[in-house]
């Protein structure tokens, strides 16, 4: 594994050069969105916006809910725990970023279920590259140990083994680009009325709030179960603390689906 990019005197962390690439991704799909819908032009700035924010917001909280989670270990060492180059919890990310979306989103005059369902193809997609970083840095975030023939070691990961161990941050990046192929003309749907050229005519056959409660319930659902073929601590039930979040959005997607197609 590669933890760091060395050139010259630079030292680039990979997990963090995965993170900006995921959130370039995320941005252009992000844009195309908001332009179909006729939210906001391709030169407008807020899809810009809409993905600094809360990605900056969703590696904070990432990280202190992280810390939370263990905080024996943080209490011992907080500065290191603080600014460690792992240790980024997936729900507290999600919690922090979808937050500050919201916030953002609240500013337009733009119903919000709309915006956020213009955000979440680009989510599921972000989600997906962002998660091979984990992979180059070998931070943790890998499987147990399988005998299938696509098992790798990660001998120079931050967190080394040699073992062969399910490489889940494949898994997870494969699943989400299904995700947010999946939930790409979705999305187009639910924005028929308007069109790529801002005409009317066509009629939607989406409502506002399908593609977000889809996108709930298909990360959900896909961090469900991946868990237990991770590392991960069990606690609640025998479950992660991952599967968890993972079924409160589940749930809460499906909750959100019910309410949408009923009203």
């Amino acid at each position: 594994m590669i933890p760091f990019l060395h050139i010259g005197w630079l030292v680039i962390p990979t997990y963090g050069l995965m993170v900006a690439l995921a959130m370039l991704a995320a941005y252009f799909v992000l844009r195309a969105d908001l332009a179909r819908r006729g939210i906001a032009p391709k030169s407008s700035s807020l899809a810009e916006t809409l993905i600094a924010i809360p990605c900056l917001a969703g590696l904070v909280g990432a990280k202190l809910y992280h810390e939370l989670e263990s905080p024996r270990d943080f209490l011992a060492d907080p500065w290191h725990q603080l600014f460690s180059q792992y240790g980024f919890a997936w729900f507290g990310g999600m919690l922090a970023g979808f937050a500050a979306y919201v916030w953002v989103a609240r500013r337009q005059s733009v119903p919000p279920l709309t915006m956020l369902d213009a955000g979440s193809p680009a989510a599921a997609l972000g989600y997906g590259i962002g998660r091979i970083g984990c992979l180059l840095s070998g931070d943790g975030d890998y499987g147990i140990p399988t005998s299938l023939p696509w098992g790798m070691g990660f001998p120079n990961g931050l967190v080394p083994t040699l073992q062969r161990v399910h490489p889940t941050p494949i898994y997870e990046l494969i699943v989400a680009c299904l995700i947010a192929w999946v939930l790409w003309p979705m999305g187009a749907a639910e924005s028929a009325q308007v069109g790529a050229t801002g005409n009317p005519g066509q009629a939607a056959t989406r409502k506002a709030g399908e593609v977000f409660a889809a996108y709930l319930i298909l990360t959900g659902a896909a961090r469900f179960l991946v868990e237990f073929i991770r590392i991960n601590p069990h606690s609640f039930f025998g479950l992660t603390n991952a599967q968890v979040a993972s079924a409160l959005s589940i749930v809460v997607g499906a909750g959100l689906w019910w309410r949408v197609r009923n009203n």
